[in-house]
């Protein structure tokens, strides 16, 4: 359920998720802001040549918006709500370079995530965070930084959204994990023996996002890549649900090309 905190201000840092086409001249977007969470907003003649919002409103970039008060709108692209607001300004906010590469891919994965799984109007500040410090961490070949950053997102984002047990305690009984025992992590059934998730390793994951450190998230995810990469597949599969995430099919057939 969406949650809206008191009087949000009108000015917004945030990031491009997607856009779609509205007329001629305009567009929709859907961004993620920090004190808002996930919105559509207007960006009333973007698309003109001679617009200064075509060379700022670019995905991977974090940016300064100035935006109106919601207003009732019947031409939200997704049908997923009336409000939609109008972007009355937008000025870059520094960040990196546009992603290159496989780090390309990875970006736009994150955002189909963000699109998918988070409900509009649902504000996250430490995700927010968790995005912009992962941005950086992606590099143009899929090295190992690379998969422990998007590990460590996944597992940030379904912690978020109450969707990650306690990895530090076996979820039927709540007793803790224990160390040199594999265990997995179960849609339904959480944290259970028998894996490929060693204990400590479990417990070094949840004390890393109890404190918020996500230098320390992806360095503990280092050590547990293929299994993670597995364990977490299955849960945003699951949560996903009847939404396929396509462009981890894309990557996957543009590999297959390169290879």
């Amino acid at each position: 359920m969406a949650v809206r905190g008191p009087n949000p201000s009108a000015v917004q840092q945030a990031y491009v998720l997607h856009h779609y086409d509205w007329s001629e001249s305009s567009l929709i977007l859907d961004l993620f802001t920090r004190d808002r969470g996930r919105i559509a907003v207007v960006a009333k003649g973007a698309k003109r040549p001679y617009s200064q919002l075509r060379a700022v409103l670019l995905p991977f970039q974090r940016i300064q918006v100035t935006l109106s008060k919601p207003a009732k709108s019947g031409s939200a692209a997704d049908g997923e709500g009336p409000e939609v607001v109008t972007l009355r300004g937008a000025e870059w906010a520094g960040g990196a370079t546009m992603p290159a590469g496989a780090a390309l891919f990875s970006g736009y994965y994150l955002n189909e995530l963000l699109l998918k799984l988070l409900a509009r109007q649902d504000p996250h500040p430490a995700l927010f965070d968790a995005y912009a410090q992962t941005l950086p961490e992606l590099h143009a070949s899929e090295d190992a930084q690379s998969q422990a950053a998007l590990r460590a997102f996944e597992l940030r984002l379904l912690a978020e959204l109450g969707l990650l047990p306690d990895l530090s305690l076996a979820t039927t009984t709540q007793a803790p994990v224990l160390s040199r025992q594999g265990y997995a992590i179960s849609p339904d059934a959480g944290v259970i023996a028998g894996g490929e998730l060693d204990g400590d390793l479990l417990v070094q994951l949840q004390a890393a996002l109890l404190h918020g450190s996500g230098a320390a998230l992806r360095q503990a995810c280092l050590s547990a890549l293929p299994a993670l990469r597995s364990q977490l597949r299955g849960l945003l599969h699951y949560h996903l649900g009847q939404k396929p995430l396509r462009t981890r099919q894309v990557m996957l057939d543009v590999q297959k090309l390169m290879e």
